[in-house]
């Protein structure tokens, strides 16, 4: 394998192939296409078709992004043995157990593997624990394809550090880090990440050491938020107002800036699952990641309980009660509901038998009904008990207490403000913040 892989596909000699098209993928895919001939391979033919008309099915990304790309879009795996260099960028989700479910990572590791020839690099970019790629996937490579990792076609690993909704810490601007397993490898993934990455690219030692970097990154977050969320619930009970303590702790130079929310989507409430599932295979019990993860997924619950409590303080029935939750993503300004944390306000309440409405100006109602049994509604009412707003979406940030007071039934209103952004624009209403 003395043969220059990056060479080839800046001389157009070679494709490079990009497996699973979804938040991460594409854009990936969009962006070696304007450096080499890309095939981006998805197996939802649905979305391959959208994508040949220049639609992003995830709503990330606009049609101009699609000009001016050597790329073509399928669903045929016979196609991507025109491919040289594979990325593989498909979802890791967990199952209902919080387990890892690597279905999808091993589906797209059989499908490289009947691609696989000699000669051919595979990197893996799907957040994993350490030793996934060595011990789940190449050896599922290695079936397929018939051939011997090392001495056949190499390996990598370089996780993708793409966020949702955001246009400043895009793939271009942000360092990304990229393992091999040998010298030779290491530096021809590099080289073939320089191609796009213009912040540069950070070589790890090995390909486990890449893998616990990503993980331990949203982990980290994880654990973070989960300190403020329970200093949220213990300043509750001594009625201080959390965002007021952290406007005066930060201050403090060395002082984290974290704040209470909800934790959902497919990074930082997922994550954290697959290191605690390796710890416990090694013998380790992850005390500090679990009780975080377990703070982290009951506050949804926790918003529900203390908006229930708030109605019932105004004197009235719960039984008959009308909330409205605003907001239906697992973050501001984005059309991904996955692992959404609003739901479980929504089953809180509902477990009070409280009538719940539902609104967000980017989600799917269709999605939401499919997903959770939960669709949203068109146009808000105005005869609430409580208003919920759950998520900071650019479209809810210049409301006035006048429209919030329009929504309501009567002047016994709560509202209930997850995020506190509207701490100091209610002064009528019955205000209550994590």
């Amino acid at each position: 394998m003395n043969k220059s892989i990056y060479n080839d596909l800046i001389n157009g000699e070679a494709a490079l192939a990009v497996i699973g098209l979804g938040y991460v993928g594409l854009p990936i895919a969009l962006e070696f296409a304007r450096k080499t001939k890309v095939i981006g391979f998805d197996i939802n033919e649905e979305r391959v078709e959208m994508m040949k008309n220049n639609i992003d099915p995830s709503n990330e990304l606009d049609s101009s992004e699609f000009e001016g790309c050597d790329i073509s879009f399928t669903a045929n795996i016979d196609d991507l043995k025109e491919a040289r260099f594979f990325v593989v960028a498909v979802p890791t989700p967990i199952d209902d157990a919080k387990l890892p479910n690597l279905k999808p990572l091993l589906g797209a590791s059989k499908t490289v593997g009947k691609a696989l020839k000699k000669g051919d690099y595979v990197v893996f970019e799907s957040t994993v624990y350490p030793g996934c790629t060595e011990e789940d996937c190449i050896p599922v490579l290695e079936k397929v394809s018939g051939l011997k990792w090392k001495e056949d076609f190499m390996v990598g690993y370089s996780p993708e550090r793409i966020n949702p909704g955001d246009k400043v810490h895009t793939l271009q601007n942000v360092v990304k880090v990229v393992s091999g397993c040998c010298e030779t490898s290491l530096e021809e993934i590099a080289k073939t990440y320089e191609l796009v990455v213009e912040a540069g690219v950070h070589r790890a030692s090995t390909i486990k050491v890449a893998e616990a970097a990503k993980i331990i990154e949203n982990t980290q977050r994880d654990v973070n938020i989960a300190l403020i969320n329970e200093l949220s619930i213990i300043f509750d009970k001594l009625n201080i107002n959390t965002y007021d303590v952290l406007e005066a702790a930060g201050t403090k130079w060395n002082f984290l800036n974290f704040t209470p929310g909800l934790v959902g989507g497919h990074c930082i409430g997922v994550d954290p699952y697959y290191l605690t599932h390796k710890a416990k295979q090694a013998g380790y019990h992850a005390q500090v990641i679990n009780s975080g993860r377990y703070v982290n997924d009951s506050m949804g619950f926790y918003i529900g309980k203390q908006t229930v409590k708030k109605i019932l303080a105004k004197g009235k029935s719960i039984q008959n009660a009308k909330v409205l939750v605003m907001g239906a993503t697992f973050k501001e300004d984005v059309t991904d509901i996955r692992n959404s944390k609003v739901v479980d306000i929504v089953k809180e309440l509902k477990s009070f038998q409280v009538e719940v409405h539902l609104v967000d100006p980017h989600a799917s109602s269709e999605e939401m009904e499919h997903e959770y049994g939960v669709p949203l509604k068109a146009q808000a009412d105005n005869d609430y008990d409580a208003v919920i707003v759950a998520v900071n979406h650019e479209a809810y940030k210049n409301k006035t207490e006048a429209d919030f007071k329009g929504y309501m039934k009567d002047d016994l209103g709560v509202f209930v403000d997850v995020k506190g952004i509207f701490k100091d624009k209610i002064k009528e209403l019955d205000y209550w913040s994590l």
